[in-house]
């Protein structure tokens, strides 16, 4: 018997060594780099692609100097944390999508002019660091370093900060840097102190299940261990003193700003996820952006205003939750054109406790708990509910009237309101933020450019749920420990705490996020100096993904002697401005890759990488059926009622179907009169086509136009995979600026 227990005792002794070593990721390997394919896209195939878009500038009268360059400065790889999670197999993925792949589908897949890395700081190692370093630059390498290269690819990251009420919520923002050598760049990246993560689980509990799933669990218990092993940064200390291997945050704005500043490099700090109710608190908005060292205008000036989370441009003047002068938050009634997700949950629980037959009297004060507990609850209103679903919460928090909205609208952060906003603490002219107006994709495939076609909801887009009813939540869920629970007739008040995945809402989720929007740059050259020049200018514009050609100029600004200013420009002036909008459609494209993409990739790499679908323009252009002008008129006094300000449309011009684009000339007769500063930017859309989740949630509605049941993504019973609606493709430019010449 002793000999018996002791076996016992050594046996558990072993499988406890053996699950702690699992959950310490001795059997896990680190995440590798890969490799660059070294092949160069075909010269003529660059050629050809410049000199389409200069032959539509001339038949379209927008000859000039400059080319329109496409690129993608949101891209992440799985050095991201959430990328790789979503890579692993139990959630489906993929696998491994380094580095180097995000190099090789800009180059061959996707056909870009420039792009660059965001991985999330708070995620890379310093050794992850040095080799996204030299990724980047080999990738450049690869592509050709003189003035024509196939590609740029520059170097950057993501400051991911989530607060967790208004207050202390500033959100998301790409760093992108000008150089790759070592002199002009910062020894590592900066995150944020505040973050979205999940946390590390106990080294016992990935163990096990490394132990039962194998493979990348592995990989990702290595992943959780060497996360808890660093240090991070002494504060207060000069970024430049700092070692090289301590993890360094900036918990505010102010704190990045401030470290780019000591480094002394050329950056930009590009906001985006202005709107998104995915892990923004509800009542946030933009002013306390606009204070201080909160903002930094010379490196803040270009805003992502559409992604592969959806479209953040315009404004609406409801809000999420009412906000009384005593800071104290309660649930706003429902409107026509907005049904808040507090109120929703109140009716949730009404309809379960007049089932449970309880009176009406007492459903209503477990509704009316129901909805200050969802308030309460902040990103976390669907946890106030027990053993609630996506289906259940209809479209609310939705943004009924928006095109492609972001999940759970923040109109607070929309690029609308961002531009109408001013800031009076210091005398003078107000304080206002001017940034230009640009997309990306937000892909964490490692796959940059993906609104080339919309094709492969899974792995083009970052919606995770497969056909047959599983969706983002449980698959989440299961990595998590989050249980399923029973719906029951009461509310339940919700700890917010640090916010992760266990509150976020990811199953409604999934039916918003979209392939992904493209930044359009008016550069002198290819070279990647010629591209930041022109991203520093902030001439650009972004598009919904296809790669139309958009130009917008001031005709008449003072002492111009005839030459325009450029989308992007800031005017003084006093007499009635001149604008003109020209646009050309994207190209349509064919299915399958061009034959020399083929050859370069080969049948495999095409397939694992590209997915067989590439970028691959015929020569038919696509209509552009109409331009909308929109003009915002900024706050001159403080409380300004924003709504009053902005007109959009302000202008809307029907455009022939004509091939070769539409042309529009207009002015702004009310501007001399009106005595104050005004903001216009242009927006063109192409034909309706197909779009991945174009209808979001897909309300079935009743005969009264209420949305009475969802068709969440991906559909059920599998019979449409890509979730697929029609849309307009779209673009907008960044705006003029065009202040009035004071007396």
């Amino acid at each position: 018997m002793k000999k018996l227990l002791l076996g016992l005792v050594g046996v558990a002794l072993l499988a406890f060594l053996l699950v702690w070593m699992a959950g310490r990721g001795v059997f896990g390997d680190p995440e590798d780099v890969g490799r660059v394919h070294e092949q160069r896209r075909p010269r003529a195939s660059v050629r050809a692609e410049g000199q389409a878009n200069r032959s539509a500038a001339t038949a379209i009268g927008a000859a000039s100097s400059k080319q329109i360059l496409f690129g993608d400065l949101h891209v992440h790889t799985t050095f991201s944390f959430d990328a790789f999670m979503f890579s692993l197999p139990l959630l489906q993925g993929e696998g491994a999508h380094p580095p180097a792949d995000a190099c090789d589908f800009a180059r061959h897949c996707s056909a870009l002019d420039f792009w660059s890395i965001n991985d999330h700081a708070f995620s890379i190692s310093p050794d992850e660091w040095r080799q996204t370093v030299n990724s980047i630059r080999q990738c450049n390498a690869v592509g050709g370093s003189g003035p024509d290269p196939d590609t740029v690819a520059f170097l950057g990251w993501e400051w991911t900060q989530v607060g967790t009420t208004p207050d202390d919520h500033y959100g998301h923002k790409n760093v992108v840097l000008a150089h790759t050598d070592e002199a002009r760049i910062p020894a590592r990246p900066i995150g944020a102190l505040q973050g979205g993560g999940l946390g590390n689980p106990p080294v016992l509990g990935r163990g096990v299940a490394a132990l039962l799933l194998g493979g990348r669990m592995h990989d990702l218990s290595a992943m959780f261990t060497e996360a808890e092993s660093r240090k991070p940064c002494a504060e207060d200390v000069d970024t430049r003193e700092l070692p090289l291997d301590c993890m360094e945050t900036a918990s505010t704005p102010a704190d990045l700003f401030r470290k780019l500043d000591e480094w002394g490099h050329d950056a930009l700090v590009i906001p985006h996820g202005t709107t998104w109710g995915f892990y923004t608190p509800p009542g946030t908005t933009w002013d306390k952006q606009l204070s201080g060292d909160l903002h930094d205008p010379e490196r803040q000036t270009l805003l992502e205003v559409y992604s592969g989370h959806g479209d953040s441009e315009v404004h609406r003047d409801w809000r999420a939750v009412a906000i009384a002068e005593d800071g104290s938050l309660s649930c706003p009634p429902p409107r026509d054109d907005y049904l808040p997700s507090c109120w929703q949950a109140g009716e949730l629980i009404r309809g379960r406790c007049l089932d449970a037959g309880e009176s009406a009297a007492v459903c209503e004060l477990r509704a009316e708990l129901a909805r200050q507990h969802a308030v309460d609850a902040r990103v976390g209103i669907q946890a106030s509910v027990p053993g609630s679903r996506g289906a259940d919460w209809l479209d609310a928090g939705q943004c009924r009237d928006c095109a492609e909205p972001t999940f759970n609208y923040r109109p607070g952060g929309s690029a609308q309101y961002i531009a109408a906003i001013g800031n009076f603490d210091e005398a003078g002219e107000p304080r206002r933020f001017r940034m230009g107006f640009m997309g990306s994709s937000d892909n964490h495939f490692a796959r940059p450019g993906t609104g080339y076609k919309e094709v492969h909801r899974r792995g083009f887009t970052e919606s995770l749920g497969t056909p047959g009813g599983a969706q983002d939540a449980p698959l989440i869920g299961s990595l998590i420990g989050a249980q399923s629970e029973e719906p029951v007739a009461h509310s339940r008040a919700v700890s917010v705490g640090a916010p992760g995945f266990n509150l976020f809402e990811t199953e409604r989720q999934a039916s918003f996020l979209l392939t992904g929007g493209l930044v359009a740059a008016h550069a002198e050259g290819r070279d990647r100096g010629s591209i930041w020049d022109a991203l520093k200018r902030k001439e650009v514009y972004g598009t919904s993904g296809p790669r139309i050609l958009l130009w917008f100029d001031l005709l008449n600004p003072p002492g111009s002697r005839g030459r325009s200013r450029p989308m992007g420009a800031e005017v003084t002036m006093a007499q009635t401005p001149i604008f003109q909008v020209r646009a050309v459609g994207s190209f349509e494209q064919r299915p399958g890759c061009p034959d020399a993409t083929q050859h370069t990739l080969g049948r495999h790499r095409l397939e694992q990488l590209c997915k067989g679908e590439c970028y691959h323009p015929s020569e038919t252009r696509r209509l552009i059926t109409r331009i909308e002008v929109v003009r915002i008129r900024p706050q001159v006094t403080p409380g300004e009622d924003v709504t009053s300000l902005i007109d959009d449309p302000w202008r809307r011009f029907a455009c022939e179907p004509d091939p070769s684009g539409c042309a529009v000339t207009f002015s702004d007769p009310e501007f001399a009169a009106a005595d104050r500063d005004s903001v216009y930017y242009a927006r063109v859309f192409e034909t309706p086509k197909p779009g991945i989740n174009a209808d979001n949630v897909r309300c079935r509605r009743d005969e009264t136009g209420t949305c009475i049941g969802v068709d969440l993504c991906p559909s059920a019973d599998g019979s449409d995979s890509d979730c697929l609606a029609p849309h307009e493709p779209r673009a907008w430019s960044s705006p003029i600026y065009v202040d009035h010449e004071r007396g």
